[in-house]
C-alpha cells in the first residue's frame, strides 16, 4: 500500500466555504513558501469561486495570482476546481473559448485541473477534457458531483466512473460538496471504483454534517489514493477535515501520508492568527463552523442553505424556512434529481423559496429553473415527466442535444470587445466569464497603473493610452 497523499484546499476551497472566498494574495504570500515545504500531494488555489471574488471584490487579478503561486511554489503541484462547459462562469460557453481558457489555466501554471459538471452529465466534461490532455503534463482529474436519491446508487456512480476513464481522465475524484458521505457507504462506494476502473480515486467530501473524517477514513480503507483536507484553522464545520488530524490518525499505519506535522504546525500558527483576525472582523461567522445535521437531512450544502436564509430574510419570511427545506427535495425530484451544487443548487433553492413564499408550487417559476427543466444545463440524471416540462416551459422545445452545440463561437467576437482594455491574452478569457465586473476591473487596473484617482475622473473626456 502506498502513502496516502493529502490535497490542501485552504488557499482555495477552504476559505470558499467559510469566508466567502476573501483571503487576498497578500495574506497568501508569507506562507507559500511553508506549504511549498510540507509535501503535500497537491495545492488546490485556483478555480471555483476564486476568480469571481478576486475580481468583484479584492480588486486582483486572478492570472496574476496563479502567476505568483507558480512562481513560489515550485516544488508542488497546483490544482484547480473547472466547472466543464461553464469553466468558472455560470452558463454555458462556446467550445473555443473554453479549450483556450484550460489552455491557459496550465500555461500559467496549473497542474491537475479538476473538472465537473454539475448534472454529471459527460458531454459537458467532453471539450475541457479534451483541451486539457493536449497541454503536455497536464494532469486531467474529473469529479463525480455525488449525491443521493433513488437514482444515485453504486452502479450509476461506476458506470459513470468508466464513462470518464474511457473519456481520458487521468484520476476521478468523488466530490461530496454537501457533506452526504456517510462511513459505510463510502466504503462501499470506494471499493465498487475502485474494482472497476484503474485510475486513482480521490476523496472530497465537506464537514458540514460532522462525519468527513470518518467517511474518508473508510475511503481510504477501501483503497481511495488521495483525500481533500484543511488546515485546522479553516477547517471543520462547512469546510474540510483538519488537516493535521488526518495526518496524526494515518501516522505509522499502511496509510502513513509521509507529511510532518512540525512542518503542518508552522502553517497551522499562521492561518490561526488569520482565523482570529477574520472572527474579529466578521468575514468568518461561528454558525459556519458548526455541525449541521440538516445536511443530510435535506441534502441542502451549508452555502445554499446561507442562500435561502439571505432569500427568505429579504422577503420577510425567516419563519418559512423549516417548509423551504422540505419543499427543496420534491423540487430537486420533479426535475431530474440534479445533484445541489454549483449552479443547481441556487437554481432549486431559489424555486423552492417560491413555491413556499408564493403560496402555490410553480406559481412564479424563475428563469434559471425554467433552464434547467428546458436542458440549457444539460441532460438530468432522471427524465423528467413531460406533462411537468411543459407545465414549467409551455410549448418551448426541450433541448436534448449538448447545450454547447447551439453557441457560435466566441473567442474573436470577445477580443474584439474588450480591444480598448487589452492588457494580456488572458484578458478576453476573463471578460468572457464576467462581463461588466471584468470592465470594472480592468478600469480599476488602468487608472491605478497611470495613478489616476476614479473618484475625479472625467471619463467624457479620457484618452485611453493604447
Amino acid at each position: 500500500m502506498s502513502k496516502i497523499g493529502v490535497t490542501e484546499t485552504i488557499l482555495r476551497d477552504a476559505h470558499q466555504s467559510l469566508i466567502a472566498t476573501r483571503m487576498t494574495t497578500e495574506e497568501m504570500l508569507p506562507i507559500l513558501k511553508i506549504l511549498d515545504d510540507i509535501g503535500y500531494y497537491s495545492l488546490e488555489c485556483w478555480g471555483g469561486a476564486t476568480f469571481d471574488s478576486s475580481l468583484r471584490f479584492l480588486n486582483e487579478d486572478p492570472w496574476e495570482r496563479l502567476r505568483i503561486f507558480r512562481k513560489k511554489m515550485p516544488k508542488t503541484k497546483l490544482q484547480m476546481l473547472f466547472r466543464g462547459q461553464n469553466m468558472l462562469g455560470y452558463r454555458h460557453y462556446a467550445d473555443d473559448i473554453v479549450e483556450y481558457f484550460v489552455q491557459k489555466s496550465i500555461y500559467n501554471g496549473i497542474d491537475i485541473i479538476r473538472i465537473f459538471d454539475a448534472l454529471n452529465d459527460i458531454r459537458n466534461l467532453e471539450t475541457s477534457i479534451k483541451a486539457a490532455k493536449k497541454e503536455s503534463g497536464a494532469h486531467v482529474q474529473v469529479a463525480i458531483s455525488y449525491t443521493t436519491s433513488p437514482v444515485h446508487n453504486i452502479d450509476y456512480f461506476v458506470k459513470y466512473a468508466k464513462e470518464l476513464e474511457e473519456t481520458g481522465a487521468d484520476s476521478i475524484c468523488l466530490k461530496d460538496m454537501a457533506g452526504l458521505l456517510v462511513p459505510y457507504e463510502t466504503y462501499d462506494l470506494v471499493k465498487a471504483l475502485k474494482e472497476s476502473v484503474k485510475i486513482p480515486i480521490q476523496l472530497h467530501s465537506h464537514f458540514t454534517a460532522g462525519i468527513a473524517n470518518m467517511s474518508l477514513l473508510k475511503g481510504i480503507e477501501a483503497g481511495a489514493d488521495v483525500i481533500d483536507t484543511a488546515l485546522s484553522p479553516l477547517g471543520m464545520g462547512t469546510s474540510h477535515t483538519a488537516t493535521e488530524s488526518m495526518v496524526a490518525a494515518l501516522a505509522g499505519s499502511e496509510y502513513d501520508t509521509g507529511l510532518d506535522l512540525k512542518k503542518l504546525n508552522e502553517a497551522t500558527r499562521y492561518f490561526s492568527e488569520l482565523r482570529h483576525k477574520y472572527l474579529d472582523n466578521g468575514l468568518l461567522n461561528p454558525k459556519m463552523l458548526e455541525v449541521d445535521i440538516n445536511a443530510l437531512i435535506y441534502q441542502v450544502p451549508g452555502g445554499m442553505l446561507s442562500n435561502l436564509v439571505s432569500q427568505l430574510k429579504q422577503a420577510g419570511k425567516e419563519d418559512k424556512l423549516e417548509e423551504v427545506l422540505m419543499e427543496v427535495p420534491r423540487v430537486r425530484k420533479d426535475c431530474g434529481y440534479p445533484p445541489l451544487v454549483t449552479p443547481s443548487s441556487q437554481i432549486v433553492g431559489s424555486q423552492a423559496v417560491f413555491n413556499i413564499i408564493g403560496g402555490e408550487r410553480y406559481k412564479m417559476v424563475t428563469k434559471e429553473f425554467k433552464g434547467l427543466v428546458r436542458g440549457e444545463y444539460g441532460r438530468t440524471p432522471a427524465p423528467i415527466d413531460p406533462e411537468f416540462t411543459k407545465k414549467i416551459i409551455g410549448d418551448e422545445q426541450p433541448i436534448t442535444c449538448r447545450p454547447a452545440d447551439l453557441l457560435q463561437p466566441e473567442l474573436e467576437k470577445m477580443r474584439g470587445e474588450i480591444s480598448e482594455w487589452y492588457e494580456q491574452e488572458e484578458d478576453i478569457l476573463t471578460y468572457a466569464q464576467f462581463g461588466q465586473v471584468a470592465l470594472n476591473f480592468f478600469e480599476k487596473r488602468r487608472n491605478e497603473k497611470y495613478g489616476i484617482d476614479a473618484n475625479h475622473l472625467d471619463t467624457e473626456n479620457l484618452v485611453h493610452p493604447v
